[in-house]
């Protein structure tokens, strides 16, 4: 064999003994409407799902992360970078985000919504069984059923409930309109709090002083990002605070039977997983939350002037301490 031909074999040889390509990382953008614990845990179990998944940022994927800090102009500039981007999957977390996202996707790009509660009246969806298109996801559409019953059984005798909430977020104006319905067939008046952005949240809360029993949060982001100045509220004036979701007692409400963002997140990560698998977004129903939870702080129940029957307290999933 010439040293030419040689050269030709030993080539040959290193070829075909050279491992595979590396797969190309896939392309993930997340963005939320704000940055509060509830959706906070939502990111990170939709991370954490997708790392089980094979898509770990940095190991099958490359994830970037952007936060509107609560402003719906700078969830439209975020989204219109995101499409820009053409990634494999972008997951929009709560509504305003959401519809900012599919507002500025034009094409197939995937989107997986998280923490919405009405997906039909946010112009997401057209059907949740069958979503067509390129978007599904995961609603945490509220039991409000439940939270009327248990303000009830804590709050014997209410007859005013304060709900406090962004009237710019159409998921929150649909909840207060289903919760007010609710009130009403009972005989409770719900008395609208606006807070138009976190600034307006507590002298919103301090408005209703006087004029209500309880109040009540729904999901909504911009009322929760500043749960604290509403909790001092109710301290002050001896108002108990009812709320949606887990982490807001956890940070001085009284109570809720709310959901574990974590796991709504982890719901969140599995489906785009599959979609990253080759799933289409159109074919997967939209979720709802698989498991809810009773969640007292009887601490915070007896700063705001009410006591916790001890049926409440038995049943709780998580007593705060």
């Amino acid at each position: 064999m010439t040293f030419f031909r040689y050269l030709i074999a030993l080539a040959a040889v290193s070829i075909l003994a050279a491992p595979p390509a590396l797969a190309a990382e896939k392309e993930i953008r997340i963005t939320a409407i704000v940055d509060h614990p509830a959706l906070d845990s939502c990111r990170k179990g939709a991370i954490e799902a997708l790392a089980e998944q094979g898509f770990a940022d940095g190991k099958g994927a490359r994830i970037e992360f952007q936060s509107a800090q609560g402003d719906v102009g700078t969830a439209g500039q975020i989204a219109r970078k995101f499409a820009g981007d053409k990634p494999d999957i972008i997951i929009a977390i709560a509504t305003p985000s959401a519809q900012a996202m599919v507002a500025a996707v034009r094409g197939n790009t995937p989107i997986v919504f998280s923490a919405v509660s009405d997906p039909l009246a946010a112009r997401l969806v057209t059907d949740l069984d069958h979503p067509g298109g390129n978007v599904t996801g995961v609603t945490d559409r509220l039991p409000l059923e439940r939270h009327l019953a248990l303000i009830q059984e804590i709050v014997p005798g209410v007859t005013r409930i304060g709900a406090l909430f962004n009237p710019g977020e159409a998921n929150s104006v649909a909840e207060i309109a289903r919760f007010t319905a609710l009130a009403k067939a009972k005989g409770i008046t719900i008395v609208e709090g606006a807070a138009p952005d976190t600034n307006s949240v507590q002298s919103s809360a301090r408005s209703l002083v006087g004029k209500v029993d309880a109040f009540f949060v729904p999901l909504d982001n911009t009322v929760v990002s500043a749960m604290e100045a509403v909790v001092k509220v109710g301290i002050d004036a001896k108002i108990p605070l009812f709320v949606a979701d887990t982490d807001s007692v956890r940070r001085g409400a009284v109570a809720t039977v709310g959901f574990d963002y974590h796991s709504l997140g982890r719901q969140t990560g599995i489906i785009a997983a599959n979609i990253l698998n080759g799933a289409k977004p159109g074919d997967i129903p939209v979720r709802e939350v698989e498991t809810l939870q009773l969640v007292v702080n009887p601490a915070s129940a007896a700063r705001m002037g009410v006591h916790l029957p001890e049926a409440v307290t038995a049943r709780a999933d998580e007593i705060v301490k």
